[in-house]
C-alpha cells in the first residue's frame, strides 16, 4: 500500500471520488499487505477507474488534493 502513483496529469476533469471498500475484495497480494476484513478507501476517475488507494479517508483526499484533483466521497 505504499507504491508510489502517478496520477495522470492529462485529466481534463480534475474531479475524483473516493469510496470505502473491504480489504477482502482486493488482489490477493495488496490483501496482504492490508490484511483482511479492513476497510480502506479507493479514489477513482469519473469513469470509475481506480487510480490510488488509501488506508483511511483522510489519505485519500490529502492524496488527490496533493495531485491537484477535487476529491468527493461517494457512499
Amino acid at each position: 500500500m505504499d507504491t508510489k502513483f502517478r496520477f495522470p496529469q492529462e485529466i481534463e476533469d480534475r474531479t475524483v471520488y473516493v469510496r470505502p471498500m473491504d480489504s477482502d475484495d482486493l488482489p490477493e497480494e495488496l490483501r496482504a499487505q492490508v490484511g483482511p476484513g479492513k476497510q480502506i478507501y479507493a479514489i477513482h476517475d469519473g469513469d470509475g477507474d481506480c487510480l490510488a488507494l488509501a488506508l483511511d479517508r483522510s489519505a485519500a483526499f490529502a492524496i488527490a488534493r496533493v495531485n491537484e484533483m477535487a476529491p468527493v466521497s461517494v457512499h
